[in-house]
């Protein structure tokens, strides 16, 4: 099996095949799962302080935010090269 990586942001990356789903943080539902997996201690934080604009669920149960789009992150799966730009990384 090939093995694919993806940048989520500030040099952090994630196994492509692990993810299971990429949501957005704004729903009710979604920040009861972010509270239940900061509670679990399966919460992985990767955003550096900035806003968090991804929610990753992880075949693992883990919950992975990040503080990229998630269709930034659906374009790196997908094969798309794009250039980072600082901005998208550094925006608050």
């Amino acid at each position: 099996m090939d093995m694919k990586f993806i940048n989520i942001g500030f040099g952090n990356i994630v196994s492509a095949h692990r993810v299971v789903s990429i949501v957005s943080p704004e729903s009710a539902p979604i920040k009861r799962i972010i509270q239940e997996a900061r509670d679990a201690g399966n919460l992985i934080d990767a955003t550096y302080g900035r806003r968090t604009r991804s929610v990753m669920v992880m075949d693992s149960g883990h919950i992975v935010l990040s503080a990229v789009q998630p269709e930034t992150i659906v374009g790196r799966i997908a094969g798309k090269e794009e250039t980072m730009e600082k901005s998208e990384e550094y925006e608050s």
